[in-house]
C-alpha cells in the first residue's frame, strides 16, 4: 500500500518577509532542479521576464521585485518567479460554483500527487488588499479569495501545448490582487495570456459565477455553466482524459442541481473525489469558498479546517494519504510555530534526514527551543 504525507501550513504575513523567505529556502532547491531540468534556463531572459510582467501585470511589479530580492536576486530565481513562458506542468482538479438569492459558493477538488503540492494556505496584503489562497510556485495561487469576495480556482485544461504567456498560478494571483468582480476578472483574462490551456471557475459576492477556458498564448471562451474539469470544449483531444476521468467528472457536475450550501458534499464523494495517490492522482484537499462571508473551508481527510479572511489563524495539519484511507492530525497548537524563525532552518539538512528515515517534527529544526511554545 502506498502511503504519502503532506503538511499543510496556514501562514499570515502582510508583506513579504521572513515567513515567505522560510518557504523559499525550503522549496527552492526542488523547484530549481525542476526548472533547470525542464529547460527553464533556455527560456526568456531576466529582462524579458520583467518586461512581460510590467506590460501585462504592472500592479504586481513591485511585489515581484521584492520577492526576487528576498530570494537572493539570482538570475534563475528572477526568471522562475516571473513565470513568463515557464516549463510546462500538468495537474487534475474539479471545479464548480453555484449561487442563489442568498448564498454563493465556489468549490474545488485539488487532484495531484502529495509530492507536488506546497501545502501552503497564505494570507497576504501584498498590494494593500487582504488575499488568502492555496499557494503554488511560491507566490502564485491555485485558488483564492480577496476582500471584495472575488473567488477563483483553476483546473488543467487537458493539453500540454505551450505558447508565450504566464504561468496560470501567477494569473490567479493577479486576478485576486486587482479585481473585485467576475466581470473585471474576465476583462483581465482577455488581455493577460496563459502559457497553457487552463479552465477557471469564478464567483463574486454579488452571485455572479463563470467558467472560462483559457487558450495557450491568449484567448478565452465563456462556458454555459460554472463547472470545469480537465478538458476543453474545442476540437483538440484532451490528454490523459481516461486516466483523470475528466469527462465522467464533468458529466456528474453537469447533472447537479444543488443549492450552494449543498455543493461541497458532492466534492467529498465519488466520482469527484480521487484516491489514486500512488499513481499521482488523488484529492489532496477540497476547498469551499464563500464570497459573501470571505471565508474558506478546507477539507482534509473529511475534517474541516475553517479560515476567514478577516479572522485568519495560523496553524498546521499533517495528512497521510493512501489508496484506502486518509488520516490527519494537528501537528501542534495554532500559535506553536514561529515561521519568522523558520527562515533560519537548514532545509537541505531537514530533507536529507527525512530521505534517510531520520525525520523529526519540523519544530525540532528551529534555531532555538524558545521559538516553539509549550503545547501544555
Amino acid at each position: 500500500m502506498t502511503r504519502m504525507t503532506l503538511t499543510f501550513d496556514a501562514v499570515s504575513e502582510a508583506q513579504p518577509g521572513p515567513k515567505w523567505m522560510a518557504r523559499w529556502q525550503r522549496s527552492w532547491p526542488a523547484y530549481e532542479a525542476w526548472f533547470a531540468a525542464r529547460g527553464g534556463h533556455t527560456g526568456p531572459t531576466r529582462t524579458q521576464c520583467r518586461s512581460a510582467m510590467k506590460r501585462y501585470m504592472p500592479e504586481l511589479v513591485a511585489t515581484y521585485d521584492n520577492l526576487v530580492t528576498l530570494a537572493g536576486g539570482s538570475d534563475r530565481a528572477a526568471r522562475f518567479l516571473s513565470t513568463w513562458c515557464p516549463p510546462r506542468y500538468l495537474g487534475g482538479c474539479s471545479l464548480a460554483a453555484a449561487a442563489d438569492g442568498d448564498e454563493v459558493r465556489l468549490v474545488r477538488n485539488y487532484d495531484l500527487s502529495p509530492d507536488l503540492n506546497e501545502g501552503l494556505l497564505l494570507r497576504t496584503e501584498w498590494t494593500g488588499r487582504p488575499v488568502m489562497g492555496m499557494v503554488e510556485f511560491l507566490w502564485g495561487l491555485s485558488d483564492g479569495i480577496n476582500d471584495a469576495g472575488l473567488s477563483v480556482a483553476l483546473a488543467y485544461g487537458g493539453r500540454s501545448e505551450t505558447r508565450k504567456g504566464f504561468g496560470i498560478t501567477t494569473i490567479l494571483r493577479y486576478l485576486v490582487e486587482t479585481c473585485d468582480t467576475v466581470d473585471q476578472a474576465i476583462a483581465a483574462l482577455k488581455r493577460v495570456p496563459s502559457h497553457m490551456a487552463y479552465n477557471l471557475v469564478l464567483a463574486d459576492a454579488s452571485g455572479h459565477t463563470a467558467s472560462i477556458e483559457l487558450s495557450p498564448g491568449g484567448g478565452i471562451k465563456l462556458m454555459p455553466r460554472a463547472i470545469a474539469t480537465n478538458h476543453q470544449s474545442g476540437p483538440e483531444v484532451a490528454e490523459r482524459s481516461a486516466f483523470t476521468r475528466s469527462f465522467e467528472r464533468l458529466a456528474h457536475l453537469d447533472r447537479l442541481r444543488l443549492n450552494p450550501g449543498e455543493l461541497n458534499r458532492e466534492f467529498l464523494a465519488p466520482p469527484l473525489i480521487q484516491d489514486r495517490y500512488g499513481e499521482g492522482f488523488g484529492t489532496l484537499f477540497t476547498a469551499e469558498y464563500d464570497p459573501k462571508r470571505r471565508t474558506l473551508g478546507l477539507t482534509l481527510d473529511g475534517d474541516r479546517w475553517d479560515q476567514a479572511l478577516h479572522g485568519f489563524k495560523e496553524g498546521q495539519r499533517v495528512v497521510t494519504y493512501s489508496n484506502d484511507a486518509v488520516e490527519s492530525h494537528c501537528a501542534w497548537p495554532t500559535e506553536a510555530l514561529d515561521w519568522s524563525a523558520a527562515a533560519k532552518i537548514d532545509w537541505r539538512q531537514l530533507a536529507r534526514d527525512y530521505a534517510n528515515g531520520r525525520g523529526r517534527m519540523i519544530a525540532a529544526y528551529l534555531p532555538s527551543a524558545a521559538n516553539v511554545k509549550s503545547a501544555a
